[in-house]
């Protein structure tokens, strides 16, 4: 199993992470368990003949387990491997999850570099292109596409605090149950709206929706 091979040899730093994550109550209570499921799936897609398959999340199957559980291994992966690039963490926006296409972008990214660093065929070469090209080219998207939005360009209700909650490790991390139920059985109505987040203590309320 050269995936789960190579990605023993990550697990150690991997495992670093998950305190942090647990601090600020986050999703992901367990990082090295996370990537052991992410590389069981390149090892059976690495075992299939011919070119290995990129996930896609616009055709996930319609299964809120099944959803839920690609946004959890995703969220991992950012936290562990993408958000690492200065350029990458400033170009997702907080609000990257209600936005399918780049949820496309990064799924199949996080593959390219399993593929290039713990696949089977894992090389150098593969290593190169996906910091040369790929890498570059999702963050540069991102950025053209969604860069400029927010969370508060996606609520309607009058009264909601329109300030993004934060980016403590992964934007938009506590929305992942509400976007997998949504994505997995009713895609073609309209996204759910962020939930509102807690004003600060001492704070006045909100008495209108700003922009």
């Amino acid at each position: 199993m050269d995936a789960l091979a190579g990605l023993a040899r990550e697990v150690d730093g991997l495992r670093r992470a998950v305190d942090p994550l647990r601090a600020v109550g986050g999703r992901v209570d367990d990082l090295a368990r996370l990537v052991a499921q992410l590389a069981d799936t390149v090892t059976a897609l690495s075992q299939r003949p011919g070119p290995a398959p990129a996930p896609s999340w616009l055709m996930v199957p319609a299964d809120p387990a099944v959803v839920e559980r690609v946004l959890v291994e995703l969220c991992a992966w950012l936290h562990a491997i993408f958000l690492r690039y200065p350029d990458a963490a400033g170009a997702l926006p907080p609000c990257w999850l209600w936005h399918a296409d780049v949820v496309e972008e990064l799924l199949w990214l996080m593959h390219a570099w399993c593929a290039a660093y713990q696949g089977k065929g894992a090389s150098v070469q593969l290593a190169g292109d996906w910091h040369d090209r790929q890498r570059p080219g999702v963050v540069r998207r991102i950025k053209q596409n969604a860069g400029s939005c927010s969370i508060e360009r996606h609520q309607t209700r009058p009264g909601w605090d329109h300030r993004p909650t934060g980016a403590t490790p992964v934007p938009g991390n506590d929305a992942v149950g509400v976007i997998a139920g949504w994505w997995a059985v009713r895609r073609d109505d309209p996204a759910p709206e962020p939930a509102t987040a807690p004003s600060p203590a001492g704070a006045a309320p909100h008495g209108g929706h700003h922009r």
